[in-house]
């Protein structure tokens, strides 16, 4: 039987995608009323070269372990303890400058002080983009006080604290709520998974994780027994991972969930 409900956050819970897609829109629209540049071009290679410097830094390592993506990159602080989150702090400045000085640059664009600018404007534009997906309120308040609810996610402490200070409402329905940076390692590291049993005071058959990447909620829950609801955005194909179950939409895991508890 479910006695417990292990919740991925981005792109599961809080819609993070869109978020940075409206934060690089709005940031890129400055861009096209100064320079007449297109948006959707300057994004596109503002992300290439983001990829390509974040994989250049001494902290990449670290990064892929924690789970920290290029585009967190450019609007967190990371002002976090620790050796490697602290290299992290002195590098973001100045990987967000040159990320989109040479993305302005792609388009033909030289001017690094608007580079500059862009680079400051887009963490501004992403705070301000916050999306929730439209069930993420329904299925919490139908499942709080059934089953104990953790959320287990990866990334920065206080880049992932931001989101959530941006979307208080999702933090009552919690207890508890797991940050990779504090814990050590990432998703699909076992040893984060057990952890979160532990602290759910539960069996790995008595829990179920919910997440939206095969690579790292649906591969890490699989390690460990956990049985893994794997939602499926973009019908994409799953060769490598097998989840236990599969939606294409949140709101899906309430009859999953009833039909496992019977």
């Amino acid at each position: 039987m479910i006695k417990a409900i292990i919740f991925d956050l981005d792109d599961t819970l809080l819609w993070d995608e869109r978020s940075v897609q409206e934060a690089f829109k709005k940031t890129c629209e400055i861009a096209n009323k100064k320079y007449n540049v297109d948006p959707e071009l300057l994004e596109e290679k503002v992300r290439q070269q983001a990829r390509k410097l974040y994989a250049t830094y001494e902290t990449y390592d670290f990064t892929k372990n924690i789970g920290i993506n290029p585009f967190e990159g450019l609007w967190g602080d990371f002002d976090d303890a620790g050796e490697s989150f602290q290299k992290m702090k002195e590098i973001v400045p100045h990987y967000r400058t040159n990320a989109w000085t040479r993305g302005l640059k792609e388009v033909g664009i030289e001017d690094e002080a608007f580079g500059y600018e862009l680079a400051e404007t887009f963490p501004v534009k992403r705070k301000e983009s916050v999306f929730v997906y439209e069930e993420t309120f329904t299925v919490l308040d139908q499942l709080k006080g059934k089953y104990k609810l953790a959320l287990l996610t990866n990334g920065s402490p206080s880049l992932q604290q931001t989101k959530l200070e941006i979307t208080p409402e999702l933090v009552p329905y919690f207890d508890p709520i797991i940050i990779s940076g504090n814990f050590g390692s990432g998703k699909p590291d076992p040893a984060i998974f057990t952890h979160a049993l532990e602290e759910l005071d539960v069996r790995a058959n008595e829990a179920i994780m919910v997440g939206d990447n095969l690579m790292t909620d649906i591969l890490g829950a699989s390690k460990v027994e956990i049985a893994s609801v794997w939602i499926n955005h973009h019908d994409k194909v799953s060769d490598k991972v097998k989840p236990t179950y599969e939606i294409t939409r949140l709101k899906e895991v309430l009859p999953l969930v009833n039909d496992l508890s019977k």
